[in-house]
């Protein structure tokens, strides 16, 4: 029988902080491979966003743009990464790096 999902201290893996990523950390987000529906640099901006504080993100956009990837990809419906940070709360920072690398909103 499958027990519920664990929550607060039932958790049985332990947090990590204060974790050193390198340059050659941030760089492997490049290669994550996208679901079949989504296109592969809306893709990995979506993994960092995810596992990245917000100063890692700063870090890891030059190095995305360096890379030659589209900051500004859109998904079938029009709408950017950006459009897509900007609809939580605490993202300000994340949506911040985002305009200070190029990023626009499909509503700009």
């Amino acid at each position: 029988m499958k027990e519920g999902k664990k929550r607060g201290t039932e958790r049985t893996q332990i947090a990590t902080r204060d974790e050193e990523w390198s340059n050659e950390r941030l760089q492997t987000f490049l290669t994550l491979e996208p679901p079949e529906s989504l296109p592969a640099d809306y893709n990995v901006l979506l993994k960092a966003y995810r596992g990245m504080t917000d100063e890692l993100f700063v870090r890891f956009l030059p190095i995305f743009i360096a890379a030659k990837r589209d900051i500004n990809t859109r998904l079938e419906n029009g709408s950017t990464f950006l459009d897509l940070v900007l609809q939580h709360r605490k993202s300000a920072a994340y949506a911040d790096a985002l305009r200070d690398n190029g990023a626009i909103s499909s509503k700009d």
